[in-house]
């Protein structure tokens, strides 16, 4: 047999929105809240008006990011940009330290000042009182410990916003002590200031001080390593190239100059050996001195001449010639002074490239023999170098160091201070606290929390369903219809009224149910709830009239033999019920009384039996339905509550299926859903949901949606009904 889910009821039953739900909320609770809300009040006017007046005093203190400098030094602190929250909130905690308040109470005495102790609301023999059995000297460190304690809770540093100012306030019973404690507290913060700048120039002097020296005796020891290892490597400097910070890079050396020096002369020597050798092999009469000279020049031209005339007188004379034989020897002598001259240049030349080649030869060697030396140089050259290095990098450290340390000395003896007392504390003339505006404020405030958190408990411990929109996620069942909150002795009453919200309530519910089978109202049906008391009878019976005021005829059976209450609404007898059929009395049409109802017939539930559960499960109900139901159209039975018996799961499987009702704020969803689950247990159907008895006073629950009955005759339930009746 399908569910039957009511059109739109999906859109109908929403819970409504969260706020919405807070504002239900706090009208259930309404009247518990205000009371909580007035004690709270009253309660914050009782302690203002009991609380003793305090004096707040205010000095205001500049503070600079960076120090006034007189010098161009740069002093002990980095001037770092874009850190002003770190460096500010480092003075606000400096503002609010324990050495600060211990310094403004030795300064003001305040150890000993019965005043202070007055003003501030303490007993000054309080540590006697209570640690009587400690010594003087602990007695007097708890004393101080406690003024201490008390300053640092009281004194209050409020930095004015997007400024260098910072207010310090300092609030007492005492306005005069008050403006004392705020100006001490200033001028204390100031000194303070200054001792930590000279506090923090002496240490890093004395540091400075201690890594100059161990860094002068490092320099003087690797200095020395340098001229040691080249005095005993041989090694002798004539210079040194140096990078842009002073560093050493190379080292010019005796033997690299001797060796440059001989390179230069052996390429000379090279030169002057191949020209030399060049000049050796020309011809004797070719070379450039043969050219150039002017004995050979003179001997040529009286060769020429002593030849002209050796040739002449060959013409004229004969060989024999005394004249011809002597010209002929003076040619022939001529002509051996060419030669011999000739071969004196040539001498010359190859006398020239002999020593020419041996001087190469000579300057090769000593070369070579620098190379070697060299070369055992430039790998010893890789150790001074270490050395040189290692130098060179305690020469800068020290240096830099000892720059540091007089830049340190110089900025921390002219360096101005960056604090600055602007406003000076003056006693004042009203009392800064109590307020009563602000107290009642914040009692209002705190009563409303407090109401709100209280409400908010008790709607969780609260597990009834209150809304109809609870129900479907918490039961998984459809809601057939609500019904509004009736006093009992009213219900026939008001079932009589056609036109009462409570009638067209049952007659809407009746519509539902008549839409979840497919052959209209259900022919038999069973009224459950978990508890006594929900409203299962009045909606049994409420629902049988509906049905006989529609030509039905409908058979009302008081299945609740434990307690019956069915008779009751139709002043009808229950000497003999529905309990004497189960139990084997006779047919049960003779139990069948008529009320004055259209169409209503009941059978009341009889005398109590001994064990109902028993007589429930025999055949005898299963044949009641069937056989009842060849007489009348319908038949509703008014079955017990589900919760800690098994009457109702028995009467369940014998109807068609059951409409279980839930009091609207009864019991807890658990216990519903444990029920509904008892029932479901025994294959039994369940057409849906019937929440009763829903407040109208809510607003939010029921009607207050908007939901109302009566509609067809211009009326609504609760607040549109009483505007509807004053019309």
């Amino acid at each position: 047999m399908p569910d039957f889910q009511p059109e739109g009821r999906d859109e109908g039953f929403h819970l409504p929105p969260v706020l919405i739900q807070y504002w239900f909320t706090v009208l259930r609770w309404r009247w518990l809240m205000a009371g909580i809300v007035a004690a709270c009040v009253i309660l914050g006017v009782a302690i203002t008006l009991l609380m003793a007046p305090l004096y707040t005093a205010k000095t205001q203190v500049q503070i600079d990011r960076q120090q006034k400098q007189i010098t161009n030094v740069e002093g002990l602190e980095a001037e770092v940009q874009g850190q002003d929250l770190e460096f500010y909130a480092t003075q606000y905690a400096l503002l609010e330290a324990r050495p600060l308040a211990e310094r403004v109470a030795s300064e003001l005495n305040l150890y000993e000042d019965p005043a202070f102790f007055e003003a501030h609301g303490i007993n000054p023999d309080i540590l006697e009182e209570t640690d009587s059995g400690k010594t003087e000297a602990q007695l007097e460190q708890e004393r101080r410990r406690l003024v201490v304690k008390e300053l640092l809770d009281t004194v209050e540093i409020s930095p004015i916003r997007l400024s260098k100012l910072v207010n310090i306030n300092y609030t007492s019973r005492d306005p005069a002590l008050s403006a004392r404690i705020a100006n001490q507290w200033a001028s204390a913060f100031v000194d303070l200031s200054v001792e930590r700048q000279f506090a923090s120039t002496a240490d890093a002097r004395a540091f400075l001080e201690e890594r100059l020296a161990t860094l002068r005796e490092r320099l003087e020891e690797s200095e020395r390593q340098v001229v040691l290892y080249g005095s005993e490597s041989g090694i002798v400097t004539l210079d040194q190239i140096r990078d842009p910070n002073g560093r050493a890079i190379a080292n010019r050396t005796l033997t690299g100059a001797n060796l440059e020096q001989l390179a230069g002369e052996l390429n000379a020597a090279k030169a002057a050996r191949i020209a030399a050798e060049t000049r050796a092999g020309a011809r004797g009469d070719s070379t450039s001195e043969a050219v150039t000279s002017n004995t050979l020049a003179n001997l040529r031209r009286e060769r020429a001449i002593v030849a002209g005339d050796y040739a002449k007188m060959q013409v004229q004379f004969a060989p024999e010639y005394p004249a011809v034989i002597e010209l002929k020897q003076q040619l022939s002598a001529i002509e051996a002074a060419i030669a011999a001259e000739t071969a004196r240049i040539s001498q010359a030349r190859s006398r020239e490239y002999t020593e020419a080649l041996q001087r190469e030869r000579q300057l090769e060697q000593q070369v070579n023999e620098l190379k070697r030396e060299l070369d055992t140089q430039n790998q010893a050259n890789i150790q001074y170098a270490i050395f040189q290095r290692e130098a060179d990098t305690n020469r800068e450290l020290y240096d830099a160091l000892l720059q540091r340390y007089k830049e340190i000395g110089v900025a921390g003896t002219i360096g101005v201070n960056n604090i600055a007392i602007v406003e000076p504390a003056i006693a004042p003339d009203k009392p800064s606290s109590p307020r009563l505006l602000i107290n009642l404020a914040i009692a209002l405030m705190l009563g409303l929390g407090l109401a709100a958190a209280t409400a908010f408990a008790l709607e969780q411990i609260d597990e009834g369903i209150r809304e109809p929109g609870q129900v479907e996620p918490l039961l998984k069942l459809p809601l057939l219809g609500i019904t509004p909150m009736v006093e009992e002795d009213d219900v026939l009453e008001e079932l009589q009224d056609v036109k009462s919200n409570y009638y067209d309530a049952y007659f809407s519910i009746r519509s539902s149910l008549a839409f979840s089978t497919n052959h209209g109202f259900p022919k038999s049906i069973a009224v459950a709830s978990t508890r006594p008391g929900e409203g299962k009878s009045s909606t049994a019976m409420a629902l049988a009239t509906v049905l006989g005021r529609t030509d039905r005829r409908v058979l009302l059976v008081d299945a609740d033999l434990r307690s019956p209450s069915i008779h009751g609404f139709f002043d009808a007898s229950n000497e003999r019920g529905f309990s004497n059929y189960l139990a084997g009395d006779g047919d049960w049409a003779g139990l069948v009384q008529e009320t004055d109802r259209k169409n209503l017939s009941i059978i009341a539930a009889g005398p109590v039996p001994p064990s109902a559960a028993e007589l429930l499960s025999g055949d005898r109900l299963n044949q009641f339905v069937r056989e009842g139901l060849e007489q009348f159209d319908h038949i509703v039975i008014d079955s017990p509550p589900v919760l800690g018996m098994t009457d109702a799961p028995l009467i369940a499987r014998a109807v068609e299926g059951v409409v279980y009702v839930v009091q609207s704020a009864g019991p807890a969803a658990r216990g519903i859903r444990a029920s509904i689950k008892r029932i479901q247990m025994v294959n039994a159907h369940i057409f849906g949901i019937i929440l009763t008895k829903v407040d109208s006073g809510s607003k939010g629950y029921g009607y207050g949606y908007g939901y109302g009955y009566g509609y067809g005759y211009g009326q609504r339930y609760g607040e549109d009904y009483e505007e509807a009746g004053r019309a």
